[in-house]
């Protein structure tokens, strides 16, 4: 019966230490002037706002109607079991991206007139991501590219 008790024990306190994976929320997000929060040097962040090509990820392109296209992409991030929206502001949205227990902080900023919308995506915790940044805004991408015109 010890035996088993220390089992549970171990599992329960295992399991705690991976919730803690989701860490804090940063409190450096949010638009200043345009700009979304530069990545940190850790291979763990994509932006399409930086020249650093080891974190440089193509913005959202649209034609067309700028609010139209945002109203979009709030429909396909509504829309991933992966995705909760956590500020709606005008021409600027963060989402917490899950990972199994991970939580990664994404951003996107509206930019009218150069029609585009700037991404931002980086893990809370650790130094690599193996590439899930990138490869979820390329998947929310094709998403948001499926949804013009409909």
């Amino acid at each position: 019966m010890k035996r088993l008790t220390g089992r549970i024990v171990a599992m329960a306190l295992g399991l705690l230490g991976l919730v803690g994976c989701a860490g804090e929320r940063p409190d450096n997000l949010g638009a200043r002037e345009g700009i979304l929060a530069l990545c940190p040097s850790s291979p763990n962040c994509v932006s399409s706002q930086t020249e650093n090509e080891r974190h440089r990820i193509a913005p959202l392109v649209f034609s067309g109607d700028p609010s139209a296209a945002f109203a979009r992409l709030k429909r396909v991030l509504s829309g991933r079991s992966d995705t909760t929206i956590v500020d709606d502001l005008p021409d600027y949205l963060r989402v917490e991206l899950r990972t199994m227990l991970f939580v990664d902080d994404g951003e996107f900023l509206l930019d009218r007139t150069s029609k585009v919308i700037h991404v931002r995506s980086a893990s809370r915790l650790g130094y690599s991501d193996l590439g899930k940044n990138r490869s979820r805004l390329e998947e929310i991408r094709r998403q948001f590219l499926a949804l013009e015109g409909k």
